[in-house]
């Protein structure tokens, strides 16, 4: 039983965009590893910009500086 956890930054993705990605991750499981689609569980866990950080520094910090 496939478990998949996606983390991204709570910036606004769709709903129509994290149901592709549900879809996409469990045709690729299915192609790549002859999963059984109906066993997958995908999780989409948006985590807010302060509470991700990259070389040190929140993401929140670096957004607003444009990077």
């Amino acid at each position: 039983m496939p478990y998949v956890n996606i983390k991204i930054t709570d910036e606004d993705a769709t709903s129509e965009q994290k149901a592709k990605l549900i879809e996409g991750v469990t045709r690729l499981l299915q192609d790549v590893l002859g999963k059984n689609p109906a066993t997958m569980i995908v999780i989409i866990d948006e985590v807010p910009t302060d509470n991700w950080g990259i070389a040190g520094e929140q993401v929140t910090s670096r957004r607003r500086r444009g990077m």
